[in-house]
């Protein structure tokens, strides 16, 4: 650096000269000055682009627990529609047992009780014969006539047709 002095009159006028190193000298500081600024928006960039980064994992992994604990849900709500339609299947052949158990109960006491029935005019039937027969059999003319029966039992009515034949 060099430095001039020149006088014109009353005015000094100082003309500092920059040598060519300095000149270089002061290229490079603004070089690294500028190189400095690339570094640090890229810096910045990097951290802006890791923040992108670490957002999406983390919102990844959100997602993923999400799914995970959506997914236990729908085994356990899978598994309690089974066991409930297990238990509904149970009750209903339950019912339909306890149903066919009593259809029979039933069939089985009116069976029994037309049975009971058929069998009390039967033998109302077979009284009425055996004193039809008795009285007959102590009748004078025995061998006058013949006696022909014929007898018809229903569940609510009884017929009797006696015939008696002179020969």
């Amino acid at each position: 650096m060099g430095v001039r002095f020149c006088t014109d009159g009353n005015l000094i006028l100082i003309v500092i000269e920059d040598s060519k190193e300095e000149i270089r000298l002061k290229q490079k500081k603004q070089q690294k000055q500028k190189e400095q600024q690339k570094k640090e928006k890229n810096i910045k960039e990097r951290i802006k682009a890791a923040k992108k980064i670490q957002a999406w994992w983390r919102g990844t992994l959100v997602r993923q627990t999400l799914l995970h604990a959506a997914l236990r849900a729908w085994i356990i709500q899978c598994w309690w529609r089974l066991t409930m339609d297990r238990l509904r299947q149970k009750k209903r052949r339950a019912a339909l047992i306890s149903y066919a158990h009593t259809e029979r109960a039933v069939v089985k006491i009116q069976s029994l009780v037309r049975m009971w029935r058929i069998h009390w005019r039967y033998c109302q039937v077979l009284n009425a014969i055996y004193i039809i027969q008795y009285h007959w059999q102590c009748h004078n003319c025995q061998t006058c006539a013949l006696l022909r029966g014929h007898c018809v039992v229903t569940a609510n009515h009884l017929q009797f047709h006696i015939e008696i034949i002179n020969p």
